[in-house]
């Protein structure tokens, strides 16, 4: 079969078609590459000091937040001190993954976990992030890596990787554009971030009538959920083998799934709230909510409850209240932590009696929620935008110079 014709100027390499002014070279010809301080409690001397594990790096970031410390000889001070540009790699876990350390600290060093790349001849330190980015989402990387105990690319592998290298110029404009696109993404979690603070302060203002919104000063009241909502676990699916082989798809702990063909006797077709039953979900209560909110068709397991607001109390309201509640003094001890009917019955929220009141501050609540899903979903679309980027640019599909 006659091979695909190459488009003028372009040419055939190992990593494919790239552009006939870009070089193929080796990450081991452009970068010195060197791993960082063994970690050995009898054999370390010296001075402690700070240093880098695989852990601190992530993509695009280096988190400084905890750093340990560990003793450093004046060889070891002179061979492992980081420098600001130098490029940081991960030699396991997500191998390959990099960052750059720009200085944010005076002094620190780094781990055997991680391999030091400084450029030889001017190589565009951003770019090679974003190639190792690139090689790690598409697995490209897998020929190189080491498979033992745990899976990891050592330094004579790393060297051996094919890299393009565009001019300079090119070099410089790439990493430029795609360092925008990491900009307006970092500048989004920012205001996501920000944004759920504020609807964090505001759920505790409001659900507590500490503030009130305008037009309202009715009295508040403390219900018990037996009081507030009714419980439809009678039309939870069980989960036995036999229901398992006709179900789609699985939520772990809380159980709601998408629309189910099966059984019109298990199907929920309504706005409802899970909470949690049981399972090592209530190990993270702090950190995700306890109560989840679904609305339209879905089925059920019974690792969670469902729950219905009654007549004379809001859905969202009731639903807000719960969102990360501390219930754990309402557990069962065992094995496992288990939320009971009968002890889930007894948590209490406190609302307004009157109903306007309880819907109009979940709508605040919920129209918060609505501005933060939107701000995640361009978050989303970006990224996925500079995969695309990486995809044309980094193989020279589509030329900036």
């Amino acid at each position: 079969m006659a091979s695909a014709t190459i488009k003028s100027g372009y040419k055939q390499t190992e990593l494919g078609v790239i552009p006939e002014e870009w070089d193929l070279s080796t990450v081991g010809r452009e970068f010195e590459v060197k791993l960082g301080k063994m970690l050995d409690a009898e054999k370390n001397i010296g001075v402690p000091k700070p240093y880098l594990g695989n852990k601190a790096v992530q993509w695009n970031r280096i988190d400084i937040s905890d750093l340990p410390t560990v003793p450093m000889s004046r060889i070891d001070i002179e061979k492992f001190r980081l420098r600001k540009g130098d490029l940081l790699v991960c030699e396991g876990g997500e191998v390959g993954r990099a960052a750059i350390w720009e200085a944010p600290i005076d002094e620190c060093y780094y781990q055997k976990a991680l391999h030091r790349l400084r450029p030889l001849h001017g190589f565009d330190s951003r770019l090679m992030v974003a190639l190792l980015r690139h090689w790690s989402d598409r697995g490209l990387l897998a020929n190189y890596v080491t498979q033992t105990s745990i899976a990891h690319i050592p330094r004579e592998k790393l060297v051996e990787v094919p890299i393009p290298v565009p001019t300079p110029a090119e070099q410089r404009a790439i990493a430029g554009a795609l360092s925008d696109v990491d900009d307006l993404i970092a500048s989004l979690e920012k205001l996501i971030t920000k944004k759920r603070d504020l609807k964090q302060a505001a759920m505790q203002q409001l659900l507590t009538g500490k503030r009130r919104l305008p037009g309202f000063t009715g009295q508040w009241k403390v219900k018990s959920l037996r009081d507030a909502s009714d419980c439809l676990d009678n039309v939870r699916v069980p989960l036995n083998e036999e229901h398992r082989a006709k179900m789609r798809g699985d939520y772990p702990y809380c159980g709601a799934n998408g629309v189910l063909d099966y059984v019109n006797s298990y199907v929920i077709d309504d706005d409802i709230i899970l909470i949690a039953e049981d399972g090592g979900y209530f190990d993270e209560y702090e950190h995700r909510p306890i109560a989840y909110r679904m609305s339209g068709k879905c089925w059920v397991n019974n690792h969670a409850h469902i729950l219905k607001a009654k007549e004379g109390f809001d859905q969202g309201f009731l639903f807000y209240s719960l969102v990360h509640k501390n219930i754990l003094s309402f557990l069962a001890s065992g094995t496992r932590a288990k939320l009971n009917k009968s002890e889930m019955w007894k948590i209490e929220v406190n609302l307004p009696v009157a109903l306007p009141e309880q819907t109009a501050i979940a709508t605040v609540l919920s129209d918060m929620d609505a501005d933060i899903a939107a701000l995640e979903a361009r978050r989303d679309k970006t990224r996925a935008l500079k995969q695309g980027m990486m995809q044309q640019l980094l193989t020279g599909n589509i030329r900036l110079i």
